[in-house]
């Protein structure tokens, strides 16, 4: 007999990941793979926010530290790390996260607006907040953070010695 070939749950339309001790997603149509991290080339003069540029199968990506971007300390342990990579825009970035936890769904619960923090959601680009498991899970706008990088085009990042 011969196994049937299953088919992913449509349901299933997040990343989930940790930052801190804190429960983050972003949605699964813009992730474009989850890798562990590559060694960095650090960019004059970009943002705090911006770890540097990795040369990921012949292509240099863009590094935004949520860590640094929610202004927590360096992750101690790095072993668990992984890098989100992200396809916006015809382009691609990776976020480097503490660890990636499930690939989930809201139940067809819709994300629940952000909560007002005092602007604290435009500095993280918190665009909602959903459940998952118990826990409170707050969905990223991945073109507020893709906001960081989107000036570095191909040849800035060439002529700065990344490649």
């Amino acid at each position: 007999m011969a196994a049937s070939k299953q088919r992913p749950d449509p349901r299933k339309s997040l990343v989930g990941f940790i930052v801190g001790d804190v429960a983050y997603a972003v949605p699964i149509a813009e992730v474009q793979e989850i890798v562990a991290p590559l060694p960095l080339t650090e960019l004059p003069h970009s943002p705090e926010t911006v770890a540097g540029v990795a040369d990921h199968r012949g292509q240099v990506i863009p590094i935004i530290d949520l860590r640094a971007r929610f202004r927590l300390p360096p992750l101690p342990d790095r072993r668990r790390a992984k890098w989100i990579l992200v396809r916006l825009e015809a382009r691609t970035f990776g976020l480097a996260v503490d660890r990636v936890t499930d690939v989930f769904g809201t139940g067809g619960v819709e994300v629940r607006p952000a909560p007002t923090l005092g602007g604290g959601e435009d500095t993280r680009g918190i665009v909602g907040v959903t459940s998952y498991e118990g826990v409170l899970v707050f969905v990223l706008d991945v073109s507020r953070l893709y906001a960081l990088v989107s000036s570095f085009t191909e040849a800035d990042l060439v002529a700065m010695g990344a490649r």
